[in-house]
């Protein structure tokens, strides 16, 4: 793939400026969100079905995903854009490996995963990038491999941009990113929407895809 595009550079600075007190805010991101967990847990059986190889959370922030999916009995570890979250990670979570690097060109060899999880991290990529993404988690996992993608849904609307705490992000109607998924060489396996809680503005959709 070709080198990152202007915007990368945008979102890494972002979160560079913001990456202590994001951290503190989703320390316990998982918290009360049983749907969430629950879904984390169906991407973990799937994994572990398949053989329990290796694992990448990309856009892995400061880390509470990746440790999350860890202590489902996951061998996992996490890239993420922004040296400061990666940084913080690192700290929080010792005995996990975190990586710098972008989802749009992975320093991964071809077939070499078992399962990725992408939660909420491609949230701030234009729509007309995205499809080369999942071209290149494909490439990434192993025939079989499973993937799992959180998102902001647009509700039945149009994909939208919207004005993300951090820096601009996309809502996408969950058909349109599956079939994005889809052309790109995915099944689904399952999906599953849930309605905003209390301190949130949007519908959350997950996607969870085996690479054909």
């Amino acid at each position: 793939m070709t080198g990152p595009s202007s915007y990368l550079s945008t979102v890494t600075a972002a979160y560079d400026s913001v990456a202590v007190r994001y951290a503190e805010f989703v320390r316990d991101g998982l918290a009360g969100l049983p749907l969430d967990r629950g879904v984390l847990a169906a991407f973990a059986e799937y994994v572990r079905a398949a053989g329990a190889g290796h694992v990448a959370e990309l856009g892995c922030g400061p880390g509470y995903v990746a440790a999350y999916l860890r202590d489902l009995g996951l061998d996992v570890f996490g890239v993420d854009l922004s040296p400061a979250m990666i940084d913080l990670a690192r700290q929080a979570y010792p005995g996990l490996r975190f990586e710098v690097g972008s989802m749009a060109n992975l320093d991964i060899a071809d077939n070499a995963l078992s399962g990725i999880v992408s939660w909420y991290s491609v949230i701030h990529t234009p729509p007309e990038e995205l499809p080369s993404y999942f071209t290149e988690f494909r490439r990434a996992l192993s025939p079989g491999g499973h993937l799992l993608i959180a998102f902001f849904e647009s509700e039945g609307g149009p994909t939208t941009p919207f004005d993300h705490k951090v820096t601009t992000a996309f809502r996408w109607p969950i058909d349109e990113l599956a079939g994005l998924l889809g052309r790109a060489g995915f099944a689904e396996v399952g999906r599953m929407l849930r309605e905003p809680g209390e301190q949130e503005r949007y519908r959350r959709g997950h996607l969870l895809m085996r690479r054909l």
